[in-house]
């Protein structure tokens, strides 16, 4: 099977994707785990092994993050129908105002997805953007733009998320250097996604479509919840899944002791997201609580269709991922003289071909470990830069084979078309604007 043969059946399979679930209106879970199934027997996959390997993806992205979308959705849920979103909301809006509710949410995410999974942080804050987004008048694609390109910047560029952290064990970096360089290049990254959101996505017209209005809830319920109150299903699992990933930093600032294991345990994303569900079940006011298993079973229903189609996403990953992509790129790529150019193109086209940003960069930074000295990245900085090279090409595109273009689009009421301009456009707006930064760094270190 030729390398041009493999990228076309990819290309194709996409291009009809889009036109599937677009223009002929076929529900996405259908369309991605047919032509999952159709890629792998047009590339000459076993045809067992192919429903093996839909199946697998599709248990393994619900094993990663099902759970965490399933407490999301309940939490979020919840914080709508009491009313607490929109106190969060107005306390927000109250401080910073109703022309700065984009900054505000990019500004959030950017802080949350350091110690936060992108996927995870955006299920938790996306009640806050859809509640800003009615508050301030303006359209959910402009604030869940916002709050994606927030947490994609940090997620791919500062550890200690997985991706990044992998990469500076991988290839010998500096940590600490790694961070600080990390956070300099998210914040051009996160302001690049901002403007795009609100220049271009704000074209997008979406309603935030709130459960009630104030005055409903305020009819039915006499008050609205405190903001202290409010914040705290949210606030609470955040900062526990930030003192885990500093328990697990490699400089082990707890030791190895008991606590620090507590740390993380507690810091799991699905413990701590359980935690946040038994605080927003406190939300729930007296006269309803009589009825509050029927408030978390609207939360389980409306996750469902967002599990299915983040499952099928997970298939379409999973057969992208047993082609011989990368073999293929290695080949072709490898003996150029193009600077830290070439790790940002490999990781860009393993991302836009296989949809982990993750992975991404862990098969990237391990193609070109063998090769750092050779190319001349011998420095610390230069293997800084090379690691920031491969999380901006980890960025870019995010689109259909990506678990967090559908958790995006399906927690912000997007369909597909508007999925595509909203979150593949702000990934290829941040993704360019932060190599081309790292590129001019790399021309005077």
């Amino acid at each position: 099977m030729s390398t041009i043969y493999m990228f076309s059946v990819i290309i194709l399979a996409v291009i009809a994707m889009v036109f599937t679930i677009s223009k002929l209106k076929i529900h996405p879970f259908i369309v991605l785990i047919t032509i999952s199934i159709l890629v792998g027997l047009l590339c000459k996959m076993d045809a067992i092994e192919v429903i093996h390997t839909v199946k697998d993806g599709f248990g393994s992205i619900l094993g990663s993050i099902g759970i965490v979308i399933l407490a999301g959705t309940i939490i979020g849920t919840i914080l709508e129908k009491t009313g607490a979103a929109l106190t969060m909301a107005n306390s927000i809006l109250h401080i910073v105002g109703k022309d700065k509710s984009a900054l505000t949410m990019a500004a959030t995410g950017y802080v949350t997805g350091i110690p936060v999974f992108c996927d995870s942080g955006f299920v938790i804050l996306s009640p806050i953007a859809r509640a800003l987004a009615e508050q301030s008048n303006k359209s959910l694609a402009v604030l869940a733009t916002a709050l994606s390109a927030g947490l994609y910047a940090t997620h791919c560029l500062v550890p200690p998320t997985p991706g990044p952290i992998a990469m500076a064990g991988t290839l010998d970096a500096n940590l600490g250097l790694t961070i600080l360089i990390g956070l300099c290049i998210s914040i051009p990254s996160t302001f690049a996604g901002l403007t795009y959101a609100k220049n271009v996505t704000s074209k997008v017209q979406i309603e935030a479509n709130p459960e009630n209005t104030v005055e409903e809830l305020q009819e039915k319920y006499g008050k609205l919840p405190s903001a202290l109150h409010s914040f705290s299903p949210i606030l609470i699992p955040i900062i526990l899944i930030a003192f885990k990933s500093i328990a697990e930093f490699p400089s082990h600032p707890f030791k190895e002791g008991a606590f620090a294991t507590f740390l993380s345990f507690i810091g799991n994303p699905i413990v701590a997201l359980l935690i946040g569900i038994a605080i927003a079940t406190t939300l729930i006011p007296v006269s309803e609580r009589p009825n509050k298993l029927n408030w978390v079973s609207k939360g389980v229903t409306n996750a469902a269709g967002i599990l299915a189609i983040t499952g099928a996403g997970g298939a379409f990953g999973a057969i992208l991922k047993s082609l011989p992509i990368a073999d293929a790129l290695a080949g072709s790529l490898l003996n150029l003289n193009i600077g830290v150019l070439l790790p940002f193109i490999i990781a860009a086209l393993l991302k836009t071909a296989m949809g982990a940003s993750t992975v991404a960069m862990i098969v990237t930074s391990a193609m070109i470990a063998p090769l750092m000295s050779t190319l001349g990245f011998e420095s610390e900085i230069a293997k800084v830069l090379v690691i920031m090279a491969i999380g901006a090409g980890s960025m870019t595109v995010s689109h259909a084979n990506d678990s967090y273009f559908w958790v995006v689009s399906q927690f912000s009421d997007m369909n597909t078309k508007q999925a595509y301009k909203c979150q593949t456009g702000v990934t290829s707006v941040m993704g360019i604007t932060s190599i081309i930064l790292i590129f001019i760094i790399s021309l005077f270190v």
